[in-house]
């Protein structure tokens, strides 16, 4: 399990409950969750986050983006021919034995 940083969950909620991001309101936030704020960390997080709009960010984070299929490279465009014609060659070889066994019941 990938560990959660603290110091962004608690911007998060302070944008969330519509307060001003920071350091003091940064620390608390941590104290309050049992957490030692690093001064530094807190520093730098309420100075990058000081001009973030929030909703330009949530807007372009929840975009829908269309997914598009790359064209396989040329590499493996063979080794799944190679693959799909060796699948159909034990399928035909399946189906001769098949046939061959049902001769030998009719003779």
């Amino acid at each position: 399990m990938t560990k959660i940083d603290p110091y962004l969950h608690a911007a998060l909620l302070l944008k969330g409950a519509e307060k001003e991001i920071n350091e003091n309101n940064l620390s608390a936030v941590i104290k309050a969750a049992g957490l030692e704020p690093d001064n530094a960390k807190v520093k730098v997080l309420a100075e990058v986050l000081k001009d973030v709009n929030f909703e330009e960010v949530i807007k372009s984070a929840a975009m829908p983006v269309a997914v598009s299929t790359a064209p396989a490279p040329a590499g493996e465009q063979k080794e799944e021919k190679k693959a799909e014609k060796k699948a159909e060659e034990d399928e035909g070889k399946k189906e001769a034995a098949a046939a061959e066994g049902l001769s030998s019941l009719f003779g």
